[in-house]
């Protein structure tokens, strides 16, 4: 029974982390506005604020929509663990482990999950998994 409940489990975290990310970057997008974005990244020295601000949006958007779907999954968790990767080093260092207090627990949570759900083959409504079955070596001479 365990083994069937698994694959729905990676189903809801995929859905809830995407969620998460979306928001994010929906926000730094439509409510804030990647200039000021771009400004409060250069407050907290990132390289390339105005650069720095439409790849993080993006990334966030789109790697929330590649974890809902399934799709493309270790390319999208090693970029949202990456976005909280840097999160960690601008935002977070110094400001100890909780986040009540600014602190790191967040982004290494979100840091973990992006990676085990990057490499974990999806779960259920996968598409990375769909397409793999479809592209099973055929042993020569049989038919699909």
């Amino acid at each position: 029974m365990l083994e069937r409940i698994g694959p729905y489990t990676l189903l809801l975290a995929r859905v809830v982390i995407g969620i998460v990310f979306i928001a994010h970057g929906l926000q730094k997008l439509l409510s804030t506005g990647l200039s000021d974005v771009a400004a409060g990244f250069a407050h907290l020295n990132i390289p390339l604020p105005s650069v720095a601000a439409p790849l993080v949006a993006g990334s966030e958007i789109l790697g929330g929509l590649a974890l809902i779907l399934g799709a493309a999954l270790p390319v999208a968790g090693v970029v949202l663990a990456l976005d909280m990767v840097g999160a960690y080093f601008f935002v977070h260092t110094g400001k100890g482990f909780f986040s009540q207090q600014g602190g790191f627990e967040y982004v290494l949570v979100l840091f973990a999950v992006c990676l085990a759900i990057g490499f974990s083959g999806g779960g259920a409504l996968a598409l990375d998994s769909l397409w793999r079955r479809d592209r099973s070596p055929v042993a020569v001479g049989a038919t699909r």
